[in-house]
């Protein structure tokens, strides 16, 4: 047998993956089955084995025995390693009697057989993936430790004296390098392909251990290698034959197989299933493989089914001929963001483990007694007709009396009954609603065990599955949603209940119970005497022996929230409570006292199923008792003399806080308290306490037995009672620091980062157990090694409810040696406890799989740190200690986040006096940062129906911003460490790579230009006037009537205008005034503060006809005078004014009190009162000597805090005008409105300038009138039937929020929008897509088209260098990547990629603008579609700086700067911002292609962090969608270059 000859042969790596690409060639057709026997034999022939010796020939039998049927299976030793645990513990007790606790190095015995016993694997799926999903704890252990809290407190010492560093970037984990191995699918060892022959013709038999790790080898390479595609399967199950001759013997094995207590798969939606095959208990069958049904399907690495008859590498080039030349949409949602993520570098320090591999523990051998009854069912009919009277179950109530005593007399005919009525009194007699292997729900609520008891036996009676449930108390309750989607999975359509249960729950007015969200429909069935139907005498349950049909599932929900139903066969069942019986030796008629839930876990295995086992008599304490009196459970021992305790460490803990020196109590009757969450680490802390509390009580150190248990493994294992109270438990002082690199280590030095541990017994009887490691492939771990701790044993779960899949990954997991071998043919059962096998073969557990958190590759446990936080003072700061942990994704990393409920009479200060402690003792204690630590008010965290806090619900709620803390503490930087790498810098550009014509670096140099002022013939009649005064005094000869400006109050009503001439005389008395009241001279700095309207224009010309120099200062607010009165005051300052002017009540307020208080009212220049002009005229109007000479000068602040004033002259004022005419086209009979700010900027020159020049008509619309009219604006743009008009965006946003709900009003009022041709906004900065478009969309049924509104672009040296005006094409849309316009790249993206950023054209270029994207840092030019820095030549540029106050490091090339290659002759001004050209499809008004320019954002304003350029627009903007309530954000700078949110 050439298979099964290569068990036993020791192969090098290099042949196994030989033979695993052979047998993948073989699968894939690249290989005809000749090739392949020829090349095997080949690779093999010189590690065949000599002819079989004595032993060799042993082994072959045993072998043909157990595939035969032989009536016991056994375990081949060769491959697993056991020590029997009595001995061991006998050697490990004599050695380590001198200490209190035994050291962790060790090492197991010598091999011996493995029990006889085994259960039948569960069906397998056709693939193994080795994800895994966790049982979750119950957060209601008590983490109170007195040597825990000192040592905290010592941390927190030890932190007075230092200051709380960052984590060393060595810490960091690395995205790159470490692939998860979770990301690739294991080959599945178990399963064959039949679509080709076996090696062998005549071999039927399974795949070997030997082939099994040759294909586990080969998928590990393949996952390193980065392949795709997984192995097949290592060998065959079909001899010959066709393939459709099988598959149909498949379809009628499946038929015959069938079984109703069989769970369907549920995540699978194929027509073709694997056959399920059961075996019966005892049977010595191999493992099958389980068979595709359609033997022409196969999966790849991603789980999508393939023709196994056309090579992958042939289907591979088809698919590559087929790909589109574009990528399509889906190609872009690879997220590749890891590449710029810090690679972590390995801490050489961090510890290993250095151990042997461990060998699998064996518990003791599960006996047989000759009176245990065949199943459970046949137990309760024995009590229940032998001692009738016999007390099975004392219920209590809130006071602690009994409130009923249930015999097994009574057991017996209510279950009886309840089996009778589900079966026969429910639907009809021809269409009964309850069949024998249908799903159940039981819903009882915690204080009514009785009821629970009898319904759940009556469901075994009548072969029915119940699932236990928590009672829904609303329809709204955390997880109930869960639990519905779990009943719907397993087809349950009737609901068990109590009466008083059926009373309390939600009814609709009508009086039925609603449907619950995400509930099926459900008949509700009360199961009290009064509703049950005696069975006739004929009839009677047919008890049967223990099967392997599902006896009941157990609900389980997992660290994400979901809850899965895991099934419990009736054989686990009775082989549980056996081992329990022998475990904890019960007898018949013992008392034992239960505090815990009787639906689920321990308390349902001791309370419920074992208990009747042994006729023993259960004292059930509710959980309502133990809130009022938490030692009544005390109490009930001393009082029933009960042998027996089920309870809580959190039992434990409140029973010490309520003891007062009671004098009644004696414990001396207890052989056994059972500790059920004991796997807590810790719980010893409660347990050591009650020790030392109760010893003078009669209680004694080994009575006191922790326990481990899961839902899938059921308990795996149970400290054993003794009667040698000289040997004290096995406990240990691990280093923290080493088990979050999984590795145990004994500490002996460091006190602070200690977890003392305590064993929770042996192994379970009849069990074997080992440790694998938690990640990747179920390796076995070392001895020094924590791992993942795996049970095989015929009393555990089966499998998840109608999950094939995750089944498969948790209840047949198969350990591997070192080597790759399996240590079994038997399948293991993932516990979900982290821990290891001590010396004596004590289990240890340290942890859970749920409360992992991987931080940085260090792995810790929530438990631990809840731990850490309420050490610190939790009694004033945390109500009643509910305190969540876990951990959040950032930058692909866990993160930890703590969120605790707060007491109320808790203030701030001394909250964040708390938090900053707990911060400071989770670095000292676990070397990690805490991402977040929220506390919100008391009882408002989601709970648990026991009164836990509900965790996945939590980290929902925090997750969606439903939190609503009252205090938060965000520590970002303290854990943060694998922050993008810093930006490697692009090379330089040299004068190389500049080619003949355009072109830089093989691409068109990115400059544009607006159309030429030289070349335009447009009639203007003031081309021929220098100087705005000069066309002002022309057009009041002129035209003297004609309207240039016309001012709108609150109500729309014109409150003001002014002609041509008038506009002229007014500013020829203002200049008679400035000369005579002034004695200003030619040149001098006049300060005009005016609120916006006709004064402010007015004064403006009053001072080009004196010859000032005009600046325009916005007024001081009058409710804000503190505020913005100093503003006004450093502007009139730094412009050096020697005058201002202003109105009387503008001049009174800035001598009032209240000015005085905010600046020094004595140092004001000299202030002029215009309200009061002189009658006479000026002897002769200034004109300017020269065009370059300065016109007025215009200041502002920008969003950076700078104050800046650039200097216009008046042959840029003139050409700006000129332009602005071109591109809008403005003519004397066209109106225009104008809500803008008329102080600096585009929109001083709008408001202001153009009328005097273009000689149109200008609506002036205050944008201060608009918070009390939002409508005032689009009201006047309809009434006055204007074409264009101009707005800020904080307009457009006044317009959108305050009118979104009276579109339909407006409309009635006859607001019609269908004449406005350009709707400009006004900005210095990137476009507000998302403000435009809702812009557009809300007022587009009042006629508003939306390629009217648009946007233009200006900044500090030249006011005006993009605006749409009326002619060209519309603005274009382009979508960037964000992380590469953080490198100072453009990637165009399709629109809904991710990370994309969507940018909109900021409008045309103006006429007489050229532009040149350049390198900021080399000043080279850039290619089109590059960023860079825009660079502007123009007329009406700037002439320069006139002051800088707040930041004197503004170069003074911003305004004369030459490229460093290409044209170095041409002045060009920098912007300042970054943007890029992109030449687009579209065509100008002159026929040729339309440039784009698309702004980015401000380099000021841009915060680099490690290289790489942030804006804070787009921060800002994450910072608002996050959350509904937030509605503005701001990014503040502060002076360490460190960016925080303000």
């Amino acid at each position: 047998m050439a298979d099964r000859s290569l068990e036993g042969m020791a192969l090098p790596l290099e042949v196994r993956a030989r033979l695993a690409e052979l047998e993948l060639e073989l699968s894939e057709g690249d290989i005809t089955q000749k090739g392949y026997e020829k090349k095997r034999s080949k690779l093999i022939g010189a590690y065949l084995p000599q002819p079989p010796t004595a032993n060799g020939a042993a082994v072959v039998r045993c072998r043909l025995q157990h595939s035969e049927g032989a009536p016991r299976r056994t375990f081949r030793s060769a491959h697993i390693g056991v020590c029997d645990v009595r001995e061991a513990a006998a050697r490990e007790r004599v050695a380590s009697t001198a200490g209190n606790r035994p050291l962790f190095y060790f090492r197991f015995g010598v091999d011996q057989a493995l029990p006889q016993e085994r259960r039948a694997p569960v069906t397998p799926s056709s693939a193994s993936r080795y994800h895994r999903r966790r049982s979750s704890g119950s957060r209601d252990e008590r983490y109170r430790s007195d040597v825990h809290t000192e040592a905290v407190q010592a941390a927190l010492a030890k932190h007075k004296e230092r200051k709380m560093a960052v984590p060393m970037p060595s810490k960091r984990r690395s995205l790159v390098v470490q692939t998860s191995m979770d990301a690739y699918t294991p080959p599945d060892t178990s399963s064959g392909s039949e679509d080709e022959g076996s090696v062998q013709g005549d071999s039927q038999g399974t795949p070997t251990s030997s082939q099994g790790s040759i294909n586990m080898e080969h998928w590990i390479s393949q996952a390193i290698h980065g392949s795709t595609t997984s192995t097949t399967s290592s060998s065959s199950t079909q001899s010959g034959g066709s393939g459709a001759a099988h598959r149909l013997a498949d379809v009628m094995a499946q038929t015959h197989i069938e079984n109703h207590s069989a769970p369907p798969d549920v995540t699978t939606y194929t027509s073709e299933h694997s056959i399920q095959v059961e075996r019966p208990q005892g049977s010595t069958g191999s493992r099958t493989a389980p068979k595709y049904g359609n033997a022409e399907l196969m999966e790849t690495g991603d789980g999508v089914p393939v023709s196994s008859r056309v090579s992958a590498k042939i289907q591979q080039l088809v698919n590559t001929l087929k790909r589109p030349k574009r990528p399509p949409l889906r190609e872009f949602f690879v997220d590749d963001f890891e590449e710029l993520l810090e690679v972590q570098q390995p801490d050489p320090n961090q510890p290993k483990p250095e151990g042997a591999q461990m060998l699998a523990m064996r518990g003791e051998q599960l006996g047989v007694v000759t009176n245990w009854p065949p199943s459970l069912e046949a137990a309760l009919q024995r009590w229940g007709t032998i001692s009738p009277k016999a007390p099975c179950l004392t219920t209590m109530d809130t006071n602690g009396k009994p409130l009923y005593i249930l015999t097994y007399g009574k057991l017996w005919t209510r279950s009886m009954k309840v089996a009778y009525s589900i079966l026969h009194k429910l639907g009809t007699k021809q269409e009964p609603m309850v069949r024998p292997g249908d799903r159940v729900a039981l819903v009882f609520p915690n204080n009514d065990p009785a009821a629970f008891m009898a319904a759940f036996y009556g469901c075994l009676l009548a072969e029915v599955v119940p699932v236990p449930i928590e009672v829904p108390l609303t329809r709204k309750d955390a997880g109930s949603q869960q639990i519905g989607f779990l009943l719907g999975s397993c087809g349950v359509t009737v609901a068990l209940t109590s009466d008083a249960c059926h009373k309390g729950l939600p009814k609709s007015p009508t009086g039925e119970i609603p449907q619950f969200k995400g509930w099926p429909k459900l008949l509700w069935f009360v199961t009290e005497s009064k509703h049950l139907s005696k069975p006739p005498r004929d009839w009677f349950p047919h008890i049967k022996d223990a099967n392997n049909d599902t006896a009941y599932i157990e609900y389980k929900t997992c660290k994400d929230g979901s809850v899965l139903g895991v099934t419990v066969t009736r054989t686990a069942l009775l082989t549980h409570c056996q081992a329990l019986t022998q475990a904890c030796g019960y007898t018949e008629a013992e008392t034992i006292v239960n505090v815990l839930d009787f639906k689920k876990d321990v308390g349902l295995w001791h309370g419920i199923l074992t208990s009747v086992m042994n006729m023993m008599h259960v004292i059930s304490i509710p959980y309502s008792l133990m809130k009022v009196n938490p030692l009544s459970w005390i109490q009930k021992v001393c009082q029933y003399k009960a042998k027996v305790a089920c309870v809580k460490s959190r039992d434990m803990h409140w029973a010490l806080v309520a003891h007062r020196d009671q004098r009644d109590i004696n414990l001396s009757s207890l052989r056994m308290l059972i500790v059920a969450d004991g796997a807590n680490p810790w719980s010893i802390s409660s347990c050591d306490a009650f020790l030392n509390v109760f010893q003078s009580k009669g209680l004694r150190q080994e009575v006191i037995c922790p326990c481990a248990s899961s839902p899938e493994a059921l308990t795996v294992a149970i400290r054993r009672p003794t009667d040698d109270s000289n040997q004290p438990p096995g406990r240990g002082v691990l280093s923290m620091h080493g088990l979050t690199y999984g590795v145990i280590r004994v500490d002996s030095e460091e006190k602070l980062s200690v977890l003392t541990v305590q064993d929770v017994g042996l192994v379970m009887p009849g069990a074997i157990m080992c440790s694998v490691k938690p990640d990747g492939v179920p390796q076995l771990c070392r001895t020094d090694e924590i791992g993942e701790l795996c049970v095989c044993a015929v009393a555990t779960g089966t499998s998840y409810y109608g999950l094939s899949g995750m089944t498969k990954n948790t209840f047949e997991v198969f350990p591997m040696t070192s080597s790759g071998a399996p240590i079994s043919e038997y399948p293991f059962i993932r516990t979900g406890l982290l821990g290891f096998v001590g010396p004596g073969g004590l289990v240890f557990v340290v942890g859970k799989m749920d409360g992992l958190m991987v931080v940085s590759g260090r792995r810790h446990n929530a438990d631990d740190i809840v731990a850490t936080a309420l050490a610190v003072e939790p009694m004033k700061f945390v109500y009643r200690g509910r305190i969540a942990v876990f951990s959040v994704t950032v930058l692909h990393d866990e993160r930890i986040v703590i969120v605790a409920e707060q007491r109320p009479d808790s203030t701030e200060e001394d909250s964040f006096q708390w938090m900053s402690r707990v911060l400071q003792a989770i670095d000292s204690i676990h070397q990690v940062g805490v991402y977040c630590l929220a506390l919100v008010p008391a009882n408002t965290l989601p709970k648990t129906p026991l009164g836990g806090i509900h965790l996945s619900e939590t980290k929902q709620l925090f997750l969606e911003g439903s939190l609503h803390p009252c205090n938060v503490l965000m520590c970002p930087h303290t854990c943060v460490t694998n922050l993008p790498k810093p930006r490697q810098k692009q090379p330089e550009i040299g004068p190389a790579s500049v080619m003949v014509g355009n072109l830089v670096s093989g691409k068109r140099i990115a400059q544009a230009s607006g159309r030429d002022l030289g070349q335009i013939e447009d009639n203007d009649q003031a081309r021929k006037f220098l100087f705005l005064s000069e066309v002002l005094q022309w057009r009041a000869q002129t035209t003297p009537d004609h309207v240039l400006y016309t001012l709108l109050n609150c109500r729309g009503a014109i409150a003001n205008s002014l002609t041509c001439v008038q506009l002229h005389k007014r500013a020829e008395k203002i200049a008679v005034m400035l000369m005579e009241r002034g004695h200003l001279q030619d040149g001098d700095h006049v300060a005009l503060v005016y609120p916006p309207g006709i004064d402010l224009i007015a004064a403006f010309y009053g001072c080009l006809y004196a010859g000032c120099v005009p600046i325009t200062v916005r007024p001081p607010h009058p409710q804000n005078i503190a505020t913005t009165l100093p503003t006004v005051k450093m502007i009139v300052e730094v412009s050096r004014s020697a005058c201002l002017m202003t109105t009387q009540l503008i001049c009174k307020l800035l001598r009032s009190r209240e000015a005085a208080a905010a600046v020094d009212v004595r140092t004001w220049p000299l202030i002029l009162d215009t309200d009061d002009l002189p009658k006479k005229r000026p002897a002769q109007i200034c004109k300017p000597c020269n065009p370059d000479t300065l016109a007025y000068l215009d200041f502002s602040v920008s969003t950076t805090g700078m104050l800046a004033g650039v200097k216009m002259s008046h042959a840029a004022t003139s050409a700006f005008c000129r332009s602005i005419k071109l591109q809008c086209e403005l003519y004397p009979s066209r109106e225009v409105a104008i809500c803008l700010d008329p102080y600096c900027g585009l929109g001083f020159v709008l408001w202001c300038l153009c009328s005097v020049y273009s000689g149109h008509q200008s609506i002036l619309i205050p944008p201060s009138e608009l918070e009390t009219n939002p409508a005032l604006w689009l009201l006047a743009v309809s009434q006055y039937k204007v074409r264009d008009t101009f707005c800020s965006y904080s307009v457009m946003e006044l317009c959108t929020k305050g009118l979104g709900s009276q579109t339909e009003s407006l409309k009635a009022r006859g607001l019609d929008l269908s004449r406005v041709r350009t709707c400009v906004v006004v900005a210095e900065e990137r476009p507000r897509i998302a403000l435009t478009q809702s812009f557009s969309k809300l007022f587009k049924d009042l006629g508003l088209h939306p390629r009217a509104v648009s946007t233009s672009f200006g900044c500090r040296v030249n006011l005006a260098i993009c605006l749409q005006g009326t002619s060209g094409p519309d603005p274009t849309t382009v979508y960037v990547d964000m992380r590469a316009l953080r490198h100072d790249r453009v990637r165009l993206v399709e629109r809904g990629s991710p990370h994309s950023l969507p940018l909109m054209e900021s409008g045309k270029i103006l006429p007489g603008v050229r532009i040149i994207i350049a390198n900021p840092e080399t000043k080279g030019p850039l290619g089109d579609s590059h960023l860079g820095e825009i660079w502007v030549h123009s007329a009406h540029n700037a002439s320069g700086y006139f002051t800088i106050y707040g930041d004197e490091s503004l170069q003074s090339d911003h305004f004369n700067s030459r490229l460093s290659f290409g044209d170095t002759q041409t002045i060009w001004a920098r912007t300042g911002y970054l943007g890029f050209l992109r030449r687009t499809e579209l065509t100008d008004a002159n026929g040729e292609r339309h440039d784009a320019l698309y702004v980015v954002g401000a380099l000021d304003e841009a915060m680099e962090l490690r290289g790489m350029r942030y804006h804070p627009i787009d921060i800002e903007t994450s910072v608002i969608r996050a959350h509904k309530s937030v509605t503005e954000c701001s990014l503040l700078e502060d002076t360490e270059k460190t960016e925080t949110l303000g």
